[in-house]
């Protein structure tokens, strides 16, 4: 057993101890004596009725003993259990507040992304030729139309995210090209408007979880920096960047240093910095590394579309298909025609929207988020998203009370929802005819995803699906347990405004759930976590 379950084990037989303890001295109207000295001659008394313990009861105990503790003095929490079938309410406190869910906002973007777009969707990416072939050569450029497929990555396309361009690279040998005169551009303008989300931390911009997104976009927005130390004392570094090599333009100023360890005996960590410039071309990487050393820097890309097609680009010179990267002007005689090479098409939305919910992957997030919007009503805007999302939900009985829906992600500080109104979406997705669908996307726990170590060794292992959150002072658990006696339950967990550490939240959580999913409903504990 892990120092983690076995710190949850204790936890649980603590508090199920103080609330048989409590149970019983409530249900017998008696207090708790003092313990006295053993007689000496044993006394024949006649054997007491202990109440057992209801599952509610014990759940109760346990929030009761956590909202008493002076650690959550200045923490908000909002916690609705519900038994799925029956409709009871297991255990409730706060659950019409309003609270900061973090990533438990994916659960509603996926939700309303599933019952818009459907569980088989795939995303299409036309690639046209604009203007006319002679010999080996096209005089004109390559034009990519993009309406937010999330696929092209390493993550979805078998390891390397040129894999997805695969297609182009056929096609255009098959029509014997081996050079275009001209440029790979995009066209159209499927997302407008802003290409990050609303409220979003404009110091998090060069941070993976908070790449810009757009109609096209590359390598979920992710792009490695990798920094080798020259063989000298005083040489550059030398800066790498995958999977785009040329883009963006790196300005290289770091510097070798010896190796000398600290005063402490530890060597000094690698001391680089990576930023973009003022409009967001470049990167200029700052610093120094030891002698012998090299480091990596994960960044985002700040302009989504031309990191697609500088990707595009790349792949193509690596296939042996030259691109001259010119402007190409042609006489009026020459008529320019457009032209469908290839339609570049993703995985299924299912294959999708695990993508998203295990790894909690936030661009993903906000292309559902805007793809909803765009098939729903023809326009890709953060705002018509928004007013997708509020239609949808409204049919789920959430009301703009309930939830204020403002990106796909959750990032934004602006996000706000009642348990309430996730139990439902939860309850609708399982009234669904793609609730398995929704289900099999969520992390397992202790088995994968954001919550694969977490409550390893208990009856919630292989058992609970839920979703978590995380931002500053804010982090949610909801999702599905199945109880000990094969009863579905539906919860939301979400805590706000605490300055413990994270971990001790999610102590509460996992105690909550591991005793759901160890106990029956009738009260009879079937099991205990081991």
């Amino acid at each position: 057993m892990t120092g983690s379950a076995r710190r949850i084990v204790a936890l649980w037989s603590l508090t199920l101890a103080a609330a048989l303890t409590a149970g019983c001295a409530r249900g017998s109207g008696a207090t708790i004596a003092t313990p006295q000295p053993e007689p000496t001659a044993p006394i024949m008394m006649p054997a007491a009725v202990v109440p057992t313990p209801t599952t509610q009861g014990i759940l109760q105990g346990i929030v009761d003993s956590v909202l008493a503790a002076p650690m959550w003095r200045n923490a908000r929490w909002g916690l609705l259990i519900v038994d799925a079938e029956r409709g009871d309410t297991i255990l409730s406190n706060d659950a019409d507040k309003l609270f900061m869910p973090a990533s438990n906002e994916k659960l509603l973007t996926g939700a309303i992304a599933l019952q818009t777009l459907g569980p088989d969707y795939r995303w299409r990416t036309p690639v046209l030729l604009h203007g006319r072939q002679r010999g080996k050569t096209w005089h004109g450029d390559l034009l990519v139309s993009g309406s937010g497929d999330p696929s092209v990555s390493d993550a979805l396309s078998g390891g390397s995210a040129m894999n997805a361009f695969a297609p182009v690279r056929e096609a255009l040998a098959a029509r014997g090209i081996t050079r275009i005169a001209g440029r790979v551009r995009a066209i159209g303008d499927a997302f407008a408007g802003s290409t990050t989300g609303f409220g979003w931390a404009y110091d998090d911009f060069d941070a993976a979880y908070s790449a810009a997104v757009d109609e096209l976009l590359f390598n979920e927005g992710v792009l490695v920096l990798t920094a080798r130390a020259a063989t000298r004392v005083g040489g550059a570094v030398a800066v790498t960047s995958a999977p785009t090599r040329s883009y963006p333009r790196l300005l290289v100023q770091a510097t070798t240093r010896d190796s000398v360890p600290s005063a402490a005996g530890a060597v000094r960590p690698p001391r680089l910095e990576a930023v973009y410039d003022s409009i967001g071309d470049r990167v200029v990487v700052t610093g120094t590394l030891a002698l012998g050393d090299s480091t990596s820097i994960t960044l985002s890309y700040r302009h989504p579309s031309d990191a697609y097609t500088a990707a595009l680009t790349q792949s193509l010179e690596d296939g042996g298909i030259r691109v001259a990267a010119r402007v190409v002007q042609t006489s009026d005689t020459l008529r320019r025609v457009a032209d469908t090479v290839a339609v570049l098409q993703s995985p299924p939305f299912s294959d999708v929207l695990r993508r998203m919910q295990k790894p909690s992957q936030n661009q993903i997030a906000e292309l559902l988020f805007r793809t909803s919007g765009l098939l729903a009503s023809g326009d890709g805007s953060a705002d018509s998203a928004r007013a997708v999302g509020v239609r949808t939900l409204a049919g789920w009985g959430v009301s703009t009370s309930d939830a204020a829906y403002r990106d796909g992600s959750g990032l934004s500080r602006h996000d706000y929802v009642t348990p309430r109104a996730i139990v439902k979406v939860l309850d609708a997705m399982r009234r669904s005819p793609s609730f398995a669908t929704y289900r099999d996307a969520l992390p397992i726990a202790g088995v994968d995803g954001t919550i694969g170590n977490r409550m390893k060794g208990t009856p919630a292992a292989g058992n609970a699906r839920a979703k978590t959150g995380t931002v500053d002072k804010a982090r949610a658990l909801s999702g599905y347990v199945t109880t000990a006696d094969g009863r579905l339950i539906l919860f939301s967990m979400l805590s706000n405004n605490f300055t413990v550490p994270t971990r001790e939240v999610e102590r509460v959580q996992d105690l909550l759930v591991t005793t759901l999913a160890g106990r029956a409903l009738g009260g009879i504990a079937l099991r205990a976590p081991r």
